[in-house]
């Protein structure tokens, strides 16, 4: 037993490392989680963040890259049969996670789908296609949060769904350019492109106004999604509410960024600096601190 519980404890401390050796403009399992839930999540990061990496990093061709994703499948189902055999760290303490907190395994298959996508599908034909994406890519991992903390109620889950769907337009658009040149991957749609008379070419050049148009209505669909969600903290007692809004107002401040810079510079990506990130915490704090700051940049 007691060999059994030093592995364990192993694989929660390679998912946390793994935590806090990964910059992200969003805080992940901060100091303002309890305690209970900062280990959890940690595993749940760990889990999304590698196999984002199969799909994203590296040199693997592409049958490499779906061969480890497919391992990753196979050890969900292993699983969900309470049958896992492996030494994979991230797996042995998912599997304390899932059974801990009752977690539906199909989350991270829907992750795993979304990340297979991203390795044979490069271009996007309309909006709808961007949004099934993000339904996969991001809204499993704020609903497991929420299950991690109770059971949430269905208004919860969709203002989820808003806000993680916002974190992940807010990803794509601060990523255009790393996006094409190393994966020659766009998420704006094909249709909008056409729309607005731009080729593929121009989104890697800088200095031209003519991306200004279809850029900013990029931006202004993040905020729409941030509108319809934000109200997700304001419902969540506690620390884990703390979290919640720390997450959406780092993606809210990393829009406005975004959305702040000029019309020659639309493809630079910002980096929330120390003292942002400061910020956002503290005005995360407080409901009344953090409405006033949404208010600001979102205007609702």
């Amino acid at each position: 037993m007691k060999m059994a519980e030093a592995k364990l404890d192993q694989a929660y401390a390679y998912c946390q490392q793994l935590v806090q050796t990964h910059y992200e403009n969003f805080p992940v399992a901060s100091l303002l989680l309890p305690k209970r839930l900062r280990k959890p999540i940690s595993v749940i990061y760990a889990f999304a963040r590698t196999a984002d990496d199969f799909a994203d990093e590296g040199c693997e061709p592409q049958h490499v890259r779906l061969q480890q994703l497919d391992s990753f499948s196979h050890a969900l189902t292993e699983l969900a049969t309470d049958n896992y055999q492996g030494d994979n760290p991230i797996f042995i303490a998912l599997a304390d996670v899932i059974q801990q907190f009752d977690l539906p395994i199909q989350l991270f298959e829907d992750l795993l789908s979304a990340f297979k996508q991203d390795v044979v599908k490069q271009r996007y034909a309309n909006f709808d296609e961007v949004l099934d994406y993000c339904t996969r890519s991001a809204n499993p991992v704020g609903r497991l949060l929420l299950h991690l903390n109770g059971t949430p109620n269905e208004k919860q889950l969709q203002q989820s769904d808003a806000v993680c769907t916002a974190l992940q337009l807010i990803n794509f658009y601060q990523d255009i350019v790393q996006d094409i040149t190393e994966q020659d991957r766009i998420y704006i749609p094909t249709v909008e492109l056409q729309l607005f008379g731009i080729d593929e070419q121009q989104l890697t050049a800088s200095g031209s106004t003519n991306l200004a148009p279809l850029i900013r209505l990029q931006h202004n669909r993040a905020r729409s999604f941030m509108a319809k969600g934000y109200e997700l903290g304001l419902s969540i007692k506690g620390p884990i509410g703390w979290e919640v809004r720390a997450m959406t107002l780092g993606g809210i401040e990393t829009l406005h960024l975004l959305h702040k810079q000029s019309d020659y510079n639309l493809l630079s990506r910002p980096r929330l600096s120390r003292l942002r990130l400061i910020k956002v915490m503290v005005f995360s704090m407080k409901k009344k601190w953090y409405r006033h700051i949404v208010s600001k940049r979102i205007q609702v």
